[in-house]
């Protein structure tokens, strides 16, 4: 009786898995405990939201979490609130439809200063290739820079951003992703007035359809 109970349990068991995995749920995921770690559910939303370099729709961050989406919202509402209230260098905003965390806008001046002197080091190559194909295609997004210049610009976007010298400038209207533009601190060390007075070399730009029809080709 006790064997046959066994065997039955097990059955059910991996009957349960099975089933798991063809609905794509993940095991693992579905084994942790978030409320048992340190800070719980909230500390856990916080790592995710830290590491993220654009927003986050609601949805995606309960799916990481493994958690309903109501409660992803309160832990939301609760960040920002107290966020506010312990006035931190930083807040919580919702912005084109998803979560992120920015620094304060009266801090601006301050972080601005310490990535400004602080990031003395020159450029690389790679980094001067990504920036002049902002510079003559802005706004662009980093799929599109990293079209044009044929590998994959995530990383660089990133020390060009933290330099000062590119910014976000809203999103595509069709794809939705995250558009670039320079800064006035570009145009300052550049020694310009407006991107207006960047030498013309714009035409001789490759569009990022073309680099396209060219792999086709190749292939």
């Amino acid at each position: 009786m006790t064997d046959a109970g066994t065997h039955s349990d097990a059955a059910n068991a991996a009957a349960q898995g099975a089933t798991s995995r063809a609905a794509g749920e993940d095991p693992v995921a579905e084994g942790l405990d978030l409320d048992v770690l340190p800070g719980g559910a909230r500390a856990a939303l916080e790592a995710v939201l830290m590491v993220v370099d654009e927003p986050v729709p609601v949805l995606q961050l309960a799916s990481a979490l493994v958690l309903p989406v109501e409660r992803v919202e309160a832990l939301l509402a609760d960040l920002v609130a107290d966020y506010a209230e312990q006035h931190r260098g930083f807040e919580l905003r919702e912005v084109a439809g998803g979560w992120r965390i920015f620094s304060r806008p009266d801090v601006a001046p301050v972080v601005e200063r310490f990535v400004r002197d602080g990031q003395t080091a020159r450029l690389t190559q790679a980094a001067l290739e990504t920036l002049a194909v902002v510079a003559y295609r802005q706004p662009v997004s980093r799929a599109r820079v990293s079209a044009i210049r044929g590998v994959n610009v995530d990383g660089v976007m990133r020390t060009l951003s933290s330099r000062g010298l590119v910014e976000e400038a809203g999103h595509d209207p069709d794809s939705g992703a995250v558009l670039y533009r320079t800064t006035s601190y570009f145009l300052e060390r550049m020694g310009l007035t407006s991107v207006d007075d960047l030498p013309p070399l714009a035409p001789y730009l490759p569009d990022a359809d073309v680099l396209e029809q060219l792999a086709g080709e190749e292939r």
